[in-house]
């Protein structure tokens, strides 16, 4: 069948809407969807620009929200009408997925950003021409076929259109803290940047039960929302020591775990500065900027650690659910950070992103779909 995609020609050109792509035909562990929204994420901008190895031409987006049409005959968790979320393929089978632990799929690469289908075949076509995908999902879509191991079920009383980011953004900064980092109740913590990402990693650690939650940014109402969504404190980086001003919240000691989100050098060293002894930073933004990190001094004389996290070490069946009932609860209030836009609007979304404008821009593709029916 044809679609519309958002098709990006090569490395670094705008977003074009087209409506001549061909979807590929489903396979028996598929399910097809008809997109509902979609956000708009930083990791869609670093493949759009070529900071990491993709093909061109392609259609990205990984944060997608549906109504599934059809199921291929080996699927056992979905039926057509079943709303769902879209995040990453993990091929369950292989050593780290049977350890629990999808997001070290020792395929992830292969399934996710080699551009193509799992058995090496294409999701799209144009004029008879492979166009790559993104995550084995690719939302930026008017429909998408998906393997059942991309979708998660979610409730069909709550607005599809704010869901999609769980299935990224959201899921990455908490699950970083609620997964990984894990604080137990009266620890610290401090999270640089408040994208969606980091706000997300904010109100994990309120959840958690951390004393101090100390929020670091720029933007001055970036960090008047993370006060509303459960910062303890902030910190205007611009025009105060970021590392001195932590110190002093926390009589001297520094924080018990830092998250950065923006990849800059300088931020990310400041957040293992930040540390206090034992302390551990997750440094989880796509980046191509490196950290200068002297072993003894930085690390070793205090026990300090520095990690990567990769998709907030999800399992997006369990997490994503998990976070859905505490946003019932009024703990994890993340459509506060959104914004709707048209599908045509897409590339002023993703400008709106880039620049800060916009925390969460959400892609309505379906503007015909009405929350609850």
């Amino acid at each position: 069948m044809k679609i519309k995609a958002a098709v990006v020609d090569k490395q670094g050109a705008e977003f074009k809407l087209r409506d001549d792509i061909e979807l590929a035909e489903m396979q028996d562990d598929d399910i097809q969807v008809h997109m509902v929204a979609t956000g708009v994420c930083h990791s869609d901008e670093a493949l759009r620009k070529g900071d990491a190895t993709i093909a061109y031409p392609i259609v990205l987006g990984h944060e997608g929200s549906g109504i599934v049409e059809k199921v291929g005959s080996h699927v056992q968790n979905f039926k057509p009408g079943d709303h769902v979320v879209l995040s990453f393929y993990a091929c369950g089978n292989c050593e780290n997925c049977l350890k629990g632990v999808p997001t070290q799929c020792l395929h992830y690469g292969a399934n996710n950003l080699s551009g193509v289908r799992p058995d090496g075949t294409a999701h799209f076509t144009e004029n008879g021409e492979k166009v790559a995908d993104m995550f084995d999902q690719s939302s930026f879509t008017t429909t998408t076929v998906v393997r059942e191991r991309n979708a998660v079920k979610v409730p069909d009383d709550l607005d599809l259109r704010k869901l999609g980011p769980l299935g990224c953004g959201y899921v990455t900064g908490s699950g970083t803290v609620l997964n990984t980092l894990q604080p137990r109740p009266g620890d610290t913590i401090a999270v640089f940047g408040t994208g969606a990402v980091g706000l997300a990693a904010m109100m994990a650690g309120k959840i958690s039960g951390c004393t101090k939650v100390i929020a670091v940014d720029i933007v001055d109402d970036r960090l008047a929302l993370a006060k509303e969504l459960g910062a303890t404190d902030t910190i205007n980086s611009k025009t105060e020591d970021p590392v001195a001003a932590i110190k002093a919240l926390t009589n001297g000691h520094g924080v018990n775990f830092a998250v950065d989100t923006t990849g800059v050098t300088q931020v990310m060293e400041s957040s293992i500065k930040a540390l206090a002894q034992g302390g551990v930073s997750a440094c989880i933004a796509v980046t191509a900027h490196h950290i200068d990190v002297d072993t003894w001094n930085d690390l070793c004389v205090d026990d300090k650690s520095v990690i990567g996290v990769n998709m907030g070490d999800s399992i997006p069946q369990i997490d994503i659910p998990r976070l859905i009932e505490f946003y019932r609860q009024g703990m994890f209030d993340f459509d506060k950070t959104e914004k709707f836009y048209k599908f045509d609007q897409i590339n002023e979304a993703n400008a709106d992103s880039i620049s800060g404008k916009t925390i969460k821009p959400v892609l309505v593709i379906d503007p015909e779909y009405q929350p609850g029916k």
